[in-house]
């Protein structure tokens, strides 16, 4: 970490050129390619039917056990994929552990969960189905069932998956949501720079990004997503205050994964509070402070977090409200089974 610092540092290059703020072009190269559209894997190509059928599963709170608790619920599309909450609400009003991250953007991760227990969207989507705390279905089995009594949905997965002799399977049932959520993308006035346009963003934002690189922030956000590439100890220079959530060692019980966390994607940050994986920070500026203190050794100014700031603000992208329409949910069948609150 320490020689990477001294690598941002010593590349580090402001110049003032007719009063317009300049970017080093060696920084930008680690932010591209701009983002345009979907995130799709080949492992999961789309398609129309697929797509639709994601949009659906993803509103709908038959999947949880009490029938009112939908991917939506913790993940809201309207709200750039969050809750708004330090931690969400699931089954009986059980708090969770954890703060629910966006879904925007987040297909292309290198893992999802703050722990990276899963590795795509598609896995990470079957999870909280599952969770006793979340949306506490006792089983696949039972997932399966309710999907089978419905009959609207038993023909979208024929649709869905038409070389599949049995195409209602727990794993289509993320393969679904996980093709729907590839497309939830948002490009930002950021990207119009990268693509080219100096003018896209102030010249605030440019010496925001320009102090965010020089102070250290590039060494964990980098990349097309400005984050979510790589897990990164969290209390670098001084020990995190929470320490009952150990993060990536929780997964994995290996002595090195002790406080290690993905290191979050900034895009659509100034959309997405409360901060960090416990929800301790309710504001953009405190989050930039407190990740300075307990991150890097090099101390930032009043005038750094502004410009900031503003550069956090080109990160902010369109939501995609035609993609995100809430669909017309198939009817429950006589044998849907009914809520479970006990």
């Amino acid at each position: 970490m320490k020689s990477s610092l001294c690598i941002v540092l010593l590349v580090a290059v402001v110049a003032t050129v007719a009063g317009a703020v300049e970017v080093n072009q060696g920084f930008l190269a680690v932010y591209q390619p701009p983002l345009t559209g979907r995130i799709d894997s080949p492992d999961n190509p789309p398609t129309p039917e697929k797509i639709d059928l994601g949009r659906m599963l993803y509103y709908d709170t038959r999947f949880s056990v009490g029938q009112d608790i939908s991917c939506n619920s913790c993940h809201d599309l309207e709200n750039y994929g969050v809750d708004g909450k330090k931690v969400s609400l699931g089954h009986k009003k059980q708090p969770g552990t954890r703060n629910s991250p966006t879904v925007y953007n987040a297909a292309g991760h290198f893992a999802q969960f703050w722990d990276g227990r899963a590795a795509t969207v598609e896995e990470q989507a079957t999870m909280p189905v599952l969770n006793p705390i979340e949306m506490a279905m006792p089983s696949k089995e039972y997932v399966i069932e309710v999907l089978k009594s419905i009959p609207g949905y038993v023909e979208a997965f024929k649709k869905a998956f038409p070389e599949d002799s049995d195409p209602i399977t727990f794993e289509n049932f993320g393969k679904a949501i996980g093709v729907f959520e590839r497309g939830l993308v948002t490009p930002a006035p950021w990207d119009k720079f990268l693509a080219g346009d100096k003018n896209a963003i102030s010249d605030e934002a440019k010496a925001g990004f320009n102090a965010f690189v020089t102070k250290g922030c590039m060494t964990c956000h980098m990349g097309r997503y400005v984050g979510g590439t790589f897990f990164q100890k969290l209390g670098v220079v001084k020990p995190w205050p929470n320490q009952k959530d150990q993060g990536r060692y929780e997964v994995t019980k290996n002595e090195a994964d002790r406080m290690l966390f993905k290191a979050a994607s900034l895009r659509n940050v100034m959309k997405t509070a409360p901060y960090f994986h416990d929800g301790s920070a309710a504001t953009i500026e405190e989050a930039i402070r407190v990740m300075s203190q307990h991150q890097s050794p090099i101390p930032l100014t009043d005038a750094d977090v502004k410009q900031m700031v503003a550069w956090f603000e080109t990160l902010t992208g369109e939501i995609p409200r035609d993609y995100i329409k809430k669909p017309e949910l198939p009817k429950s069948g006589p044998n849907t089974p009914k809520p479970q609150l006990e």
